[in-house]
């Protein structure tokens, strides 16, 4: 029996020891804060409720934060971070239950203090005791496992680099087979080790567990070639398709109704991910909009001294999807300054009222928008939204544009914060707003609002 496939059948096995050492962390964390603060080892109804309903949303929440992926290649200060950011969302909704089901009263806040950061504490402990542990039976010889490429060397020494940055995946390159290699491309860590024709021979004399080929997804006649050399083989065979030249959004592979599909553009608002977002929108938008309440009934006052009209100025967008929606501002404009059509960017020649000028130079005409944000129309970071007629037109001149649309639109964005607003290059915008979507968070949500705050709102670029 090979050292190395002791523990190759056993990932999943591993995945879900992971899930319940973290639940009991969690747990431990909450009984021993109960213990040091309150003195007891016996903890309240109430108290064990909320603990079960932590575990559930650890359970939901960790996955998000890459917490089980067996290919992270992160280092421990990374994993500590992410850690972090996760079980702060945790009790972020532990704190929004609690106020929902108005039992906030009910539970100690210096227990909750020593659960929140022993939680962490253990946590953390937790993964460095696995990472130990795992390095231990490598270092033994065993979760060992030995892959030959079958390929492009480029796109095999890239992969086999990141193997080696992934600790968790115990997986060692022997090297590459492939034709028309230029011999000056190889490398003491991945030697070519002859012709695709070679290869099965190869396999057959050596203690080989995988064959990953690492061709374009063009190259179907040399995939079927190297599948038919190893049709003898029992080895596990892989396909690494070099899919860079697409423009990749959120990019994965799964398998539905027993099919393998490659997701090559998707929107990242799905499952848990779109919950969590509904939650960040709505409890954040909520607490903002009592915040600047007082604010708000001063701008009114101000629009509608200003001039004759309305206090809210509304205008058809595009938001997720590609569904229309009425979004709010604080009429900055006459009333009647669009009578003979609308243009595209401009704003600083747009006719404004003095009082309209100075709202939309601090972007304080945008703060109605919160509540498209509690009604659902909007999030509170996203893409900044268009009117239709531009959207048509856009859609056919920057590349990607209507990729835009795979979140809701936003009122700040990782655009904005860049300074992408306004009349600036408007390529450029799309970049950053497909940034946003291909690496969404909450971390990142939470990271662009806190920016927003410091220097989104005068900007030279906003009128």
């Amino acid at each position: 029996m090979k050292t190395g496939g002791v523990l190759k059948g056993h990932a999943s096995s591993l995945h879900l020891a992971m899930y319940v050492l973290d639940w009991g962390l969690i747990a431990l964390a909450a009984v021993l804060g109960h213990y040091w603060y309150l003195e007891s080892w016996s903890l309240p109804e109430s108290y064990l409720i909320l603990i079960g309903v932590s575990v559930l949303f650890a359970g939901l929440i960790f996955p998000q934060f890459s917490l089980y992926k067996t290919w992270r290649g992160v280092s421990l200060a990374e994993e500590a971070r992410s850690i972090l950011i996760a079980w702060t969302t945790v009790l972020f909704c532990l704190f929004g239950f609690a106020f929902l089901t108005k039992s906030g009263a009910a539970f100690s806040r210096g227990w909750i203090g020593y659960w929140a950061i022993l939680g962490w504490v253990l946590l953390l402990g937790g993964r460095i005791c696995l990472r130990l542990v795992l390095r231990s039976v490598r270092r033994s010889g065993f979760n060992q496992r030995q892959i030959v490429m079958a390929g492009d060397y480029a796109l095999s020494q890239e992969v086999a680099g990141r193997l080696l940055h992934s600790p968790w995946a115990g997986l060692q390159v022997v090297g590459v087979f492939g034709d028309h290699l230029v011999p000056q491309e190889a490398k003491a860590d991945m030697p070519l080790l002859g012709s695709i024709d070679e290869l099965e021979a190869f396999v057959g004399a050596r203690d080989v567990d995988q064959v990953w080929i690492t061709l374009p997804l063009k190259a179907e006649d040399t995939v079927k070639k190297i599948m038919y050399l190893l049709r003898h083989s029992t080895v596990d065979i892989r396909w690494v398709p070099d899919i860079s030249s697409f423009r990749l959004i959120n990019h994965s592979m799964s398998e539905i109704a027993g099919m393998p599909v490659l997701s090559l553009s998707s929107s990242p608002m799905v499952g848990v991910s779109r919950l969590l977002k509904a939650l960040e929108d709505r409890l954040l938008s909520v607490l903002i909009l009592i915040f600047i309440s007082p604010l708000l009934v001063v701008l009114s006052v101000g629009v509608k001294l200003s001039s004759p009209g309305p206090v809210f100025y509304r205008q058809e967008r595009v938001g997720w999807n590609g569904k229309p929606f009425m979004m709010l501002k604080f009429r900055s404009m006459p009333v009647d300054v669009e009578k003979n059509g609308v243009q595209w960017g401009g704003a600083r020649n747009k006719a404004a009222t003095p009082f309209g000028a100075f709202l939309r130079k601090t972007s304080l005409d945008e703060l109605p928008q919160f509540i498209n944000v509690l009604i659902g129309d909007m999030s509170i970071v996203g893409p900044r939204p268009e009117r239709p007629m531009f959207v048509e037109k856009f859609k056919d001149e920057i590349p990607d544009y209507m990729k835009k649309h795979l979140v809701k639109a936003g009122i700040t964005g990782w655009a904005q914060i860049n300074g992408w607003r306004g009349d600036t290059d408007l390529s450029k915008r799309i970049e950053y707003d497909l940034y946003y979507i291909e690496h969404w968070s909450l971390w990142f949500d939470l990271r662009i609002i806190l920016l927003t705050v410091f220097k989104g709102f005068i900007n030279k670029n906003a009128y």
